[in-house]
């Protein structure tokens, strides 16, 4: 029964790689290994594919000591002696997460994070790797959802965690969290547990350890799976609304100079429905400044509102990065450094 279950987990990881294209012929990863059962499943699988030679590639595995536990030093030795018992290229780094929150004004949650990405890259650079790959799996995908949702992102927040965006791939994203664990203890992996994570003082572990058991015991017991099957929807018209959106982008497109300024044609803006002219804004300011942080609802029914009256001689800053103003019919985009 062991053997039929971790084959089935193994399979269902490589669907998702061939689906997503997330590994191909001689990619290098840097995988992101804390000692959870989430990366440490991830590293168990991607080291089997390799060894069967499913695909041929190579990582390396990349490990943050957040400096905040005192069993942090005990994680970091669990992930150095697998990989030293496999033969796997190991990096780690001691970092003062709460020191960089308290100096940066941030979240700890948002320090440690920012802290793993830039170490992960730093490897990368280091390795010559082209890939990171991330442990997360459906459970997160499906709390980052509500978290979005709280939040009010919108249609777009229903998407939720994507299997690849830019470098960072995420092979265990259709895999539940019950598999997960089921995987480590039919393998003996002993994975390190976090203790903060039954701790109620994040919006993330109050939705993963009270609103989803809630919901699951009073309405649905397979929310998950439900909430997963509304985000394949979204996405996919999603993916469909941006691809229209690139096509009518070209089209009102008047000049694109350096990633500094764009210039748009508001004759053709105006033929568009609303839906696309907030899509046209997005994917503008994303062109220009590779995010759209910080930029709200408000700001765009402001710019939307700028370029239907042709106000000239005026401007508005949705943030510091960019300035979006109207000249002789044009929307003009421009990048503030």
């Amino acid at each position: 029964m062991a053997l039929r279950e971790k084959k089935n987990l193994i399979d269902k990881v490589m669907h998702t790689i061939t689906t997503h294209n997330l590994i191909e012929t001689e990619d290098k990863l840097v995988l992101g290994v804390s000692g959870g059962p989430d990366s440490i499943c991830m590293l168990d699988i991607l080291l089997k594919i390799r060894q069967k030679n499913q695909i041929t590639f190579d990582f390396v595995v990349a490990h943050v000591n957040h400096m905040i536990r005192e069993e942090a030093i005990e994680d970091e030795q669990y992930v150095k002696s697998y990989c030293e018992k496999n033969k796997i290229q190991f990096y780690a780094k001691g970092i003062d997460v709460q020191k960089i929150a308290n100096t940066s004004k941030m979240s700890t949650e948002e320090a440690g994070r920012n802290a793993r990405y830039a170490f992960f890259n730093e490897v990368k650079e280091q390795t010559n790797a082209n890939k990171i790959a991330i442990a997360h799996n459906k459970n997160d995908k499906i709390e980052t959802i509500i978290m979005n949702e709280l939040r009010g992102c919108g249609i777009a927040g229903l998407k939720g965690i994507e299997p690849q965006r830019d470098n960072y791939i995420r092979p265990m994203i259709e895999c539940e969290r019950k598999e997960i664990e089921e995987y480590c203890l039919e393998n003996e992996l002993q994975p390190r547990i976090d203790k903060t994570n039954f701790e109620n003082i994040y919006t993330r572990n109050k939705i993963r350890n009270v609103v989803i058991p809630y919901i699951e015991k009073e309405f649905n017991p397979n929310i998950i799976k439900t909430i997963d099957r509304l985000s394949e929807l979204v996405t996919e018209q999603e993916e469909y609304i941006q691809k229209q959106v690139k096509n009518i982008y070209q089209t009102m497109l008047i000049e694109e100079k350096d990633k500094q300024r764009i210039v748009l044609d508001l004759a053709i803006w105006n033929q568009q429905e609303k839906v696309i002219k907030s899509n046209i804004i997005l994917y503008t300011i994303t062109r220009l400044c590779h995010s759209t942080k910080g930029i709200e609802k408000i700001h765009i029914e402001d710019i939307i509102k700028l370029c239907n009256n042709h106000i000239g001689n005026k401007f508005l800053m949705p943030n510091k990065h960019i300035k979006v103003f109207i000249k002789n019919h044009k929307a003009i985009f421009s990048k503030e450094d």
